[in-house]
């Protein structure tokens, strides 16, 4: 009965364990708005599509405002991470920015490093790097992320502050709150901005951050919560 227990255990200490590293949602799919002044300007839809034992987390961020029917802010993001075994093993991105900054970021695991390139050209990382990717809530324990919007290592400060009871879809639920804040990097027009972060069961909810340049809030919201 010992020997059955142990190989029991160990059997179930060897299966992949990327379904514990995030939450996975049964449809596959989380939806978010991106809202501001009361209205939707955007969208953040993340798939997570699985293959064996790896997972990829393919999520893609459009945001335009218009003033008056005319584009006054676009934003697109689009972004193909891979984990295997719970590990951060490759990235294939593309970022294009409002003032014609754009940026391709893509990585691999290889010869105990994390090769990539980006914004400061090729770079070799720790081979435990981890995305900033807000989904992922364990992210917030490590001291430094890659930006996977420009390819660079940004030095990362949490604090957890009480639980808020937030309104998600017509449900009232205690969420659990963080603030994000990152290190600023030399090439940056402007300063990274401070993330108010909620989470339930491990699942993000809602992300609100003051945009630098007009002050207004931009807020980020589940959509799909009832579904």
């Amino acid at each position: 009965m010992k020997y059955f227990l142990l190989i029991t255990t160990y059997i179930l200490l060897s299966l992949p364990i990327y379904a514990q590293t995030f939450p996975i949602p049964e449809d596959k799919e989380v939806s978010f708005d991106v809202i501001r002044k009361n209205k939707v300007i955007g969208s953040l839809i993340t798939k997570f599509v699985e293959n064996n034992d790896e997972v990829v987390l393919h999520s893609v961020l459009d945001i335009n405002v218009k003033v008056f029917l005319i584009p006054a802010y676009k934003f697109f993001q689009e972004t193909r991470e891979t984990w295997k075994d719970g590990k951060f093993i490759s990235i294939d991105g593309f970022t294009d920015f409002e003032d014609d900054r754009e940026y391709k970021v893509i990585g691999v695991d290889i010869d105990g490093f994390f090769k990539v390139s980006g914004m400061d050209g090729l770079l070799e990382l720790d081979i435990n790097i981890m995305p900033l990717n807000y989904w992922n809530k364990n992210m917030l324990q490590e001291k430094e992320v890659f930006d996977t919007q420009k390819g660079i290592v940004r030095e990362i400060k949490v604090n957890k502050l009480d639980n808020e009871k937030i309104e998600i879809e017509n449900s009232v639920i205690n969420a659990e709150k963080f603030i994000f804040n990152a290190s600023k990097n030399p090439k940056d027009k402007g300063p990274f901005p401070e993330y108010t972060l909620w989470y339930y069961n491990n699942e993000l909810i809602k992300m609100e951050f003051k945009n630098p340049k007009d002050k207004k809030n931009i807020k980020i919201i589940r959509n799909d919560w009832s579904s």
